[in-house]
């Protein structure tokens, strides 16, 4: 069945292992997606949504190098939000409500029509080994498949471990057996391994609630979409709705407090402190009565909803009784009970920043096998090690963003450089350049060095090279072009903004503050130059923050630049640490651990100080 070689393999279908093969497949390697149920490829396992705070740039960025997540989101989008509108810029964040069912089959039809990927069903038992380099993949009928690189992207299948209540049962998602062998084989390799725990709520039966009692929240009134390509927009949305839970809800959970597997010790792991369990938060925060519940339905044609924010691994009637006490479900019906799952992850810093491992050549790990969690920030490490696989079997330089270029930079060096003991979700508080890393400019920062590398379209190149020409333009414009105090007052006045008393550019009023584009647009010298260029929403919009945020902008630019210059000081290959004896001890045992690349990526790491990475640069010589 495969007497050919590979060039890479990607086990698992989930977010990672779509992305990883797509990515691969479309620089040019023949690649091999092994997955246990073809059925489930692109999965969502727990919420029916993409983006969000961070995540939402995270999607901009993968479909900016040309991946596919943003593209399926659209194709499969029943609800678009842009949170965090009222605040600057860098913190707006695209979040999309999905229908489940049709984007697992949107993903599908994408990989089919991805030449150069080839799938099969079944469980990847093991790794074929051979002088230190991963050279295929063992199933468990015990077919053997070659190849030159593989990217495992195992999700919660390795050794996962369902808990509902006192009950507990191997798997790997629910209705889904767990994925054994390779976790063992990985250990034999010498890696570290760890487990972790994430959980889901029930889901319900959408005829049995009662929306009257809720509260509508309705898309935006004119939802964007997440590709640069040209998707469609929603002409039409589906409403997620909001309730909370009681004191008298608490009290009822509480009653299973005893049979919980998180409180009676069934369950040692940790799980994802910023998405808790509804115990949890009970457990935590004792002082509130109350907790928000969104209510968000699965698609446009099922009636199945997810209880967003009830996630539990309570017993089944403790779920039960507790949730018909929640305002508008008094009448609940239940798809299935929510659960935990724990699972096996491998401590990240035992990685490169191109996600191969350190340990053994050729191998790859992306998504929650490093300890991260959610859809967003899976696809993104499974996109980078499929370009990276790629690229490593070709003999090319290997593809690293950094801090100041993306939020999957920021991600990934997180991850390899600090490490995780409990899993890991991006906050644009994570990112110190969130002012470049905006989800509006993804396509300006990383379409080029995708195209560059193979992976982005001509079409995607020529799409970013036109938006990058017609901003500019209207930038250079307002830099250029001169208002007079006649024109500009009454819109000022209106505004309780200071009067000016001569002619400016209109750059300098444009950049105060509550100006915004609108008011400007009121000016005829400015319609009319939007007219004339039949600028579109996107273009106003660049211009605008570009024009506003010009001075923080070029801030964040020369503090990166700072940065570059400690990322230009390379530390030698296999470096003895032990060498330097002013180090600390524990920052000797970090170096060793981790094996920085640059004096900057040795910097971020924990427990090195100042004063170590001084001793550093004094025996490089800088």
């Amino acid at each position: 069945m495969f007497e050919k070689e590979y060039d890479v393999i990607v086990v698992g279908g989930g977010h990672a292992g779509a992305e990883a093969t797509a990515a691969a497949a479309n620089m040019g390697s023949r690649t091999l997606l092994v997955t246990m149920n073809l059925q489930t490829i692109g999965q969502m396992s727990c919420n029916p949504a993409m983006g969000g705070i961070a995540k939402g740039q995270i999607v901009r960025e993968i479909d900016a190098l040309g991946g596919y997540s943003g593209i399926i989101t659209d194709k499969s989008a029943i609800q678009f939000k842009m949170l965090n509108k009222s605040k600057g810029p860098a913190m707006w964040s695209p979040r999309a409500q999905n229908d489940r069912m049709r984007f697992a089959e949107e993903w599908r039809i994408a990989l089919e029509g991805t030449p150069n990927a080839d799938f099969y069903q079944e469980m990847v038992s093991g790794l074929l080994e051979e002088n230190g380099k991963i050279v295929g993949v063992r199933t468990s009928l015990g077919i053997d498949i070659r190849a030159k690189a593989v990217v495992l992207t195992n999700g919660t299948f390795l050794n996962g471990l369902i808990h509902i209540g006192e009950k507990q049962f191997g798997g790997g998602r629910a209705g889904e057996k767990a994925a054994t062998g390779i976790t063992e084989q990985l250990v034999d390799f010498g890696f570290d391994s760890g487990r972790m725990k994430t959980g889901t709520p029930p889901r319900v039966d959408g005829r049995s609630l009662d929306y009257s009692k809720m509260i509508p929240q309705p898309g935006d009134a004119k939802p964007e979409k997440f590709s640069y390509l040209d998707t469609q927009k929603l002409t039409s949305q589906r409403d997620c709705h909001m309730t909370h839970t009681s004191a008298l809800v608490h009290d009822l959970l509480r009653e299973g407090f005893d049979r919980s597997p998180m409180f009676n010790g069934r369950i040692k792991s940790i799980g994802p402190r910023y998405c808790p369990s509804i115990e949890d938060k009970i457990n935590r925060f004792a002082d509130k009565d109350s907790h928000q519940i969104f209510v968000e339905p699965e698609g446009w044609n099922t009636v199945e909803v997810y209880v967003n924010g009830f996630s539990t691994s309570l017993p089944e009637d403790i779920q039960y009784k507790a949730l018909k006490s929640v305002k508008g479900f008094e009448e609940v019906k239940f798809f299935r009970p929510g659960y935990a799952i724990e699972y096996d992850y491998f401590p990240p810093t035992q990685l490169r920043h191109t996600l191969e491992t350190k340990l053994v050549d050729n191998l790859y790990f992306a998504g929650q096998i490093n300890g991260t969690t959610g859809y967003e920030e899976a696809a993104s490490q499974g996109l980078m090690a499929g370009i990276n696989a790629h690229l490593k079997i070709n003999e090319k330089e290997p593809f690293v963003l950094k801090r100041d270029e993306a939020y999957i930079g920021v991600l990934i060096d997180d991850l390899i450089t600090k490490g995780t003991e409990e899993p890991y979700r991006m906050f644009t508080s994570r990112a110190e350049y969130r002012t470049l890393l905006r989800q509006d400019n993804a396509d300006l920062r990383l379409t080029p060095k995708s195209h560059e590398i193979g992976l982005a379209t001509k079409e995607r190149m020529q799409k970013m090279e036109q938006k990058e020409a017609q901003s500019d333009k209207f930038i250079q414009f307002f830099r250029k072009t001169s208002f007079v105090p006649e024109e500009i007052n009454p819109i000022l006045e209106s505004l309780d903004s200071s009067k000016v008393k001569q002619s400016d550019k209109l750059f300098k009023v444009f950049s105060r503050p509550r100006v915004s584009m609108d008011h400007m647009l009121q000016l005829e010298s400015v319609s009319k130059f939007v007219d004339e260029n039949d600028f579109n929403s996107e273009i106003l919009e660049q211009a605008e923050i570009q024009v506003k945020y010009s001075g923080y902008i070029e801030k964040e630019k020369n503090n990166a630049d700072k940065l570059h210059r400690l990322e230009n000081v390379r530390i030698p290959e296999n470096f003895d640490y032990s060498k330097l004896k002013s180090l600390s001890s524990e920052a000797r045992e970090k170096l060793k651990t981790i094996k920085p690349v640059t004096i900057s990526q040795a910097s971020r790491i924990s427990g090195v100080s100042p004063s170590d990475i001084s001793v550093l640069l004094v025996f490089l010589g800088r």
